[in-house]
């Protein structure tokens, strides 16, 4: 928090929010406006791992920081756990500027993201979802609320990754998303449907608690074969209902799509290496 500080943007820290897996937020003040710092913890102190699956797609500056963090060197370490904690960074600005709610952004030095307070009716600090008791009506609306945000951000290209009532604020209007250093990019990443598909089946888990009609639906689904086919919209209505294809899948033609993607895959593993080498 020193930098924060040093720089006049933190005039006093009021106390620790929570402390997660991935770091320790804190209610801070910032000349009249009360808002939270999110200081990341060390790499070798976080639960939450810095999984392959999580980082495949993610757009790093430059070819040297690529081979870096491929062989796994000092500076690639170094590399990959900048590119971790600006995913976050990142994917706040982009979903906020889309629309979704998301605690705003205000700024990221040294590690430390400094963003909006969200609160309750009464003002203060806003309580995760699985804090709160729920209604059968409440539940339904906030299932629904949930599923239209979970749409937005597929719609701006991402999808949260680890969705759960533990990553879920409830303030004044309703659910508010946050802790996103997982998000992934959904058109680069191989198990972006998976993703996707888990994390509103968690959601919809949660939320069957306390209406168990929702237990039957299936928006995962849904809302990923619309993406696909190009049809989903922040505004589009849902059904909740995805009919599976009743065709077998043929076994062989799937295997020789996998032979063929390995071969040119090692091919350009061998093209990449030899322009290294020329260089």
């Amino acid at each position: 928090m020193k930098p924060l500080v040093d720089e006049g943007l933190v005039d006093e820290i009021l106390g620790e929010l929570k402390s997660g897996k991935e770091a320790q937020v804190y209610m801070v003040r910032c000349g009249d406006a009360i808002r939270c710092a999110k200081v990341y913890k060390e790499a070798h102190q976080r639960s939450f791992k810095q999984a392959v699956q999580y980082q495949e797609g993610r757009k790093v500056r430059s070819s040297r920081r690529t081979r870096a963090m491929a062989q796994r060197t000092r500076y690639g370490q170094k590399e990959q756990e900048a590119a971790w904690l600006h995913a976050e960074v990142d994917a706040l600005y982009q979903l906020a500027a889309a629309g979704v709610r998301v605690p705003a952004p205000l700024g990221f030095v040294e590690g430390v993201l400094l963003m909006e307070l969200v609160v309750d009716a009464e003002g203060r600090p806003a309580p995760q979802l699985h804090e709160v008791t729920l209604t059968h009506a409440q539940a339904r609306e906030y299932h629904l609320l949930l599923l239209a945000e979970v749409v937005r951000m597929l719609c701006a290209g991402l999808i949260h990754g680890d969705l759960s009532e533990f990553n879920i604020l409830v303030d004044a209007q309703g659910p508010v998303i946050i802790d996103l250093p997982q998000a992934v990019n959904a058109a680069a990443n191989n198990s972006a449907k998976m993703m996707l598909v888990r994390d509103v089946a968690n959601i919809t888990a949660y939320f069957g608690r306390f209406a168990d009609e929702l237990l039957t639906t299936d928006y995962g689904q849904e809302i990923w074969a619309l993406y696909q086919q190009g049809n989903l919209s922040p505004d589009i209505e849902l059904t909740g209902y995805f009919e599976r294809s009743a065709v077998a899948a043929d076994v062989d033609e799937v295997m020789r799509v996998i032979e063929d993607a390995r071969e040119e895959a090692v091919a350009r593993q061998a093209a990449a290496l030899d322009a290294l080498e020329a260089a």
